[in-house]
């Protein structure tokens, strides 16, 4: 079955989030590469994802850039300071390809607050930087990252994806669903300005109320 799959690098995936959605791809059959500034971190979380699970395709940990040559589909999941650098280490490997871009323009130390970059959107941003020949895709910023590392946990909330091509957004809406999560096609990349902002306000949320990683669903009917 991993032989039909794409590859999937997860870059900064030694980061809480980033783990966990290695870890559920693993779990799913992917053949998962953890990319890191540092091989030696990323092979610790892989070792540690191969432990925990014993995944049918064994993780494997590399740096950022071995991570992306090797991938047909990249998550980028690095503080929204790294990000745009982040990018630009891997740009030549990821020449013709999906990068799914979790990032989220959180401002320490008020992160309850939403503070957009200018232009409205972190991920839209990096997208007009890269250019068309990477297709940058929005997905995945509302997701606690302590219930994406537990993989018995079933995650209750959905998933928005956001970006320019929809074979692009379709390839992260797969990823979503082997992850155990149900994601929407939510429009262009400019759209993800709303993922990036909910972020926030699920975060006060989770303060306010004393809630373990809130998150939200889509409600109605589809129709026929």
């Amino acid at each position: 079955m991993a032989d039909e799959l794409p590859v999937i690098a997860v870059l900064g995936g030694t980061g809480h989030e980033g783990y966990g959605l290695a870890l559920r791809w693993a779990r799913a059959g992917y053949r998962v590469v953890i990319g890191s500034r540092d091989a030696a971190r990323a092979e610790d979380a892989a070792a540690k994802i191969n432990d925990a699970i014993a995944p049918p395709v064994p993780v494997a940990g590399k740096a950022n850039k071995e991570a992306a040559g090797e991938c047909d589909i990249a998550v980028l999941t690095v503080p929204a300071g790294a990000q745009r650098a982040a990018a630009d280490e891997v740009r030549e490997q990821l020449s013709g390809k999906v990068l799914i871009d979790v990032t989220v323009p959180l401002v320490p130390p008020k992160v309850l607050r939403v503070q957009l970059p200018e232009g409205g959107s972190a991920v839209a941003a990096l997208q007009e930087y890269l250019g068309e020949d990477i297709q940058v895709v929005s997905a995945f910023q509302n997701i606690a990252a302590g219930h994406l590392a537990d993989p018995e946990h079933e995650i209750e909330c959905d998933v928005l994806v956001c970006g320019n091509k929809k074979a692009a957004r379709e390839e992260a809406v797969r990823l979503a669903e082997a992850a155990g999560m149900r994601a929407w096609h939510a429009g262009p990349i400019d759209n993800s300005a709303a993922a990036e902002a909910m972020t926030s306000l699920l975060l006060f949320i989770n303060r306010n109320y004393g809630i373990d990683g809130s998150g939200f669903r889509i409600t109605g009917k589809e129709s026929e």
